[in-house]
């Protein structure tokens, strides 16, 4: 009797828990999670669309360690704080060697009647930092339409002032350890090094430059109709990179760097329209490669044309000078300010930037032949782009059901080499 009596108190309390863990579980259901009720309310819904938008994070490259409890305090204090001190240290380095050169000098005499690229490059180069549009991308319309500054000096002005504040920004990027797509980097840097001196010796009509403007509309509208496809797939990288795509980055870097030769930037917009619409990387990855791209771009311009040539004017160093300690703050802070940015975030700035080019073009009341070239080109540039969309939609299809064959094939023959068996045949006696 004993015996039975204790089987049916365990039956009794097995019921009474699974009774009781029902429960809760129907009252988890019916109350709503954290998500549900930010959902409920407007603050809630701006609360989520701000984290998904703005507070994403960065794509990192595999070097980048976790902290470890045996770690070194030092080493833990870097990893914990790397943004911060990758944005520091080259806005730190720069500003000490201006401010020294200032008070030798004698700089602050010139900011009374150069102060106004100073003020243009607060938003330049937080836009060079933080999209594919390189400080140049503002301030040669800006020099060239409202201050009416020849373009030969808007131009050097350009690529002057990038070489410091795209090189701070590029070093923030290294030193956070972003993802970077290294291919692009070093073939983009090659070919555009071969533009950039090929454009700065022998193109001088600075008139067809405006017809850039069209070519980059036209892409802005090409990846504005790409991001409409829901759940489009990216990479972080270029998937299976071969002689071909190589070919294809060193023409990009080749072409962008004809346009930095007229306007100071444009290698950056270049390799990110490749990247973007050909290859099908993330514009987390490709934003950052094209800022790497452009500060050595820019180094290289501001090397020939300084070293080699000799033809800086006076007044674009006057306004570089004068620009430089802007620069070197706010185009780190930018790159530090988009590594917490969604992609289409970063994607929203170029149909932005391009759409202020393209009205800026139709502010200087250009000849209607050119206006005709440059709806011409629109028309297009956009149907190219929507090709090359259309033929990296098909690279990315070929190549992903071709990995699926093979990852059926390996999974197919694992599985039938571990059905096989092992038979002993033992002889009689």
């Amino acid at each position: 009797m004993s015996t039975n009596r204790i089987e049916q108190q365990n039956r009794l309390t097995i019921y009474l828990n699974s009774k009781t863990q029902k429960e809760s579980e129907e009252e988890s259901l019916q109350q709503p999670t954290n998500g549900q009720e930010l959902k409920s309310t407007y603050f809630g819904r701006a609360k989520l669309f701000f984290r998904k938008y703005f507070l994403q994070g960065q794509l990192y490259s595999n070097e980048v360690c976790s902290d470890d409890d045996e770690e070194e305090v030092l080493e833990d204090v870097f990893n914990r704080y790397r943004k911060y001190i990758g944005f520091l240290l080259p806005c730190l380095f720069m500003q000490i060697m201006w401010w020294t050169l200032a008070f030798r000098y004698n700089f602050f005499r010139l900011f009374p009647t150069h102060y106004e690229l100073p003020l243009t490059m607060v938003v330049g180069a937080t836009v060079a930092g933080m999209t594919s549009e390189g400080g140049g991308a503002v301030a040669f319309p800006v020099m060239t339409l409202l201050l009416h500054i020849e373009t030969e000096i808007a131009r050097d002005f350009s690529l002057m002032v990038q070489s410091c504040g795209m090189t701070s920004a590029a070093f923030t990027i290294l030193w956070m350890r972003i993802k970077l797509e290294w291919h692009a980097i070093i073939l983009c840097t090659i070919g555009s090094t071969a533009g950039i001196i090929f454009g700065l010796e022998w193109l001088k009509n600075f008139e067809f430059f405006r017809l850039f403007v069209s070519i980059w509309f036209s892409f802005a509208i090409s990846l504005y109709v790409l991001n409409t496809q829901k759940k489009r797939r990216t990479h972080s990288g270029i998937v299976k990179f071969n002689w071909w795509k190589a070919l294809i980055l060193f023409v990009a870097g080749f072409i962008g760097g004809l346009c930095s030769a007229f306007a100071g930037s444009g290698v950056d917009i270049c390799a990110f329209s490749v990247l973007t619409l050909l290859f099908r990387l993330s514009e987390k990855v490709a934003t950052p490669t094209s800022v790497v791209l452009m500060a050595a771009n820019t180094c290289v311009g501001f090397f020939w044309r300084h070293l080699i040539m000799s033809e800086v004017s006076t007044l674009a160093w006057n306004y570089f000078t004068c620009s430089v300690p802007v620069v070197v703050l706010f185009a780190p802070l930018g790159s530090l300010l988009a590594s917490h940015f969604h992609r289409l975030v970063l994607a929203s700035f170029v149909y932005v930037l391009e759409g202020l080019a393209l009205l800026g073009f139709l502010a200087t009341g250009p000849e209607w032949r050119l206006i005709g070239i440059g709806s011409v080109i629109i028309f297009c540039s956009f149907f190219f782009f929507l090709a090359v969309s259309r033929i990296g939609y098909w690279l990315d299809e070929t190549e992903r059901k071709t990995t699926t064959k093979l990852n059926g094939k390996n999974c197919g023959q694992i599985k039938s080499k571990e059905s096989k068996t092992i038979r002993f045949v033992i002889p009689e006696k």
